[in-house]
């Protein structure tokens, strides 16, 4: 009964998932939405090599691939932190009001996010230019999302501020589930609260780390399109170019179909090439290595 259950499951899969594949055939052709996939002319890997030769496409895989990592970095830090640290809230109360209000930025859209973000730095008056002129640190206030050398840190502290709280949920699933008795022994050989954390929590964790890398890894390509795109500017496009908005360019504004599908596939081997390093070492680590 529970196989017949799957059935629904894996129809919409095929249908959602895998059917829309035979859309790929346009990266190998000169694609006529008019002729269809079996009536457009077949050229072959022409839209690679000219891919490849197009230095914006290889100045969106730098932009993608720098923030993603930013991302994966802090992101990772700060949520695995503040696990720890909600962990050591005794007040049950404090502790599910420090959750609730932690997880609620993952609910709110970028686009309401990001109009926060431009206020906030903003040179007409924006909070963090007239902190910083208040502290004596600037004399003028500073255009953050017209200066590229900004851009990244922008993205990377939203992030941080938006999905901390969310992104710590699985951590603080996985120290629920540790043994308390290790706890109490490590306590009664006179270990206090951060040789506890440091010798008992984060190696219980490290299998539960260890996972989330991986994943992470294998999206790391996907930047948050509503986000760069709606702090995208010409000013910053040097830095804020990534693959999602480069597809969104080339695919639907300049309605080069072929190239934009082909632009995937490339995406889709460089993520795969990707998630099987990221396995590779994770694996090599948990045979002994240790990632802690």
């Amino acid at each position: 009964i529970l196989y017949v259950m799957l059935i629904p499951g894996i129809i919409m899969f095929f249908l959602f998932m895998y059917k829309p594949m035979v859309g790929l055939l346009m990266a190998f052709e000169n694609y006529k939405p008019a002729k269809g996939y079996w009536g457009s002319k077949f050229v072959g890997f022409d839209q690679f090599r000219f891919l490849f030769e197009d230095i914006e496409f290889w100045r969106s895989m730098r932009n993608t691939l720098a923030m993603s990592v930013m991302n994966l970095i802090f992101s990772f830090l700060f949520a695995i932190v503040f696990a720890l640290l909600l962990n050591e809230i005794k007040s049950l109360p404090l502790k599910k009001i420090t959750q609730t209000v932690s997880y609620l930025p993952h609910f709110l859209s970028w686009i309401i996010v990001c109009s926060l973000i431009s206020k906030m730095l903003s040179t007409n008056d924006g909070a963090v230019n007239n902190v910083l002129m208040k502290l004596g640190l600037i004399k003028e206030p500073l255009l953050f999302l017209g200066d590229q050398k900004y851009f990244w840190w922008i993205t990377t502290f939203a992030n941080i501020w938006k999905e901390t709280g969310w992104n710590s949920i699985i951590y603080i699933a996985a120290i629920a589930g540790i043994d308390q008795s290790l706890y109490e022994a490590a306590e009664l050989d006179g270990a206090g609260r951060f040789r506890r954390m440091i010798s008992i929590t984060i190696p219980c964790i490290k299998g539960t780390v260890m996972i989330m890398v991986i994943f992470a890894v294998a999206g790391i390509l996907n930047n948050n399109f509503d986000q760069i795109y709606v702090l995208q500017n010409s000013f910053n496009l040097e830095r804020s170019e990534v693959i999602d908005t480069y597809i969104y360019k080339i695919g639907i504004q300049q309605l080069q179909f072929g190239m934009a599908a082909a632009v995937n596939i490339t995406k889709s081997f460089f993520s795969l090439a990707l998630l099987l390093l990221a396995n590779g070492i994770v694996s090599k680590l948990s045979d002994g290595y240790g990632l802690f």
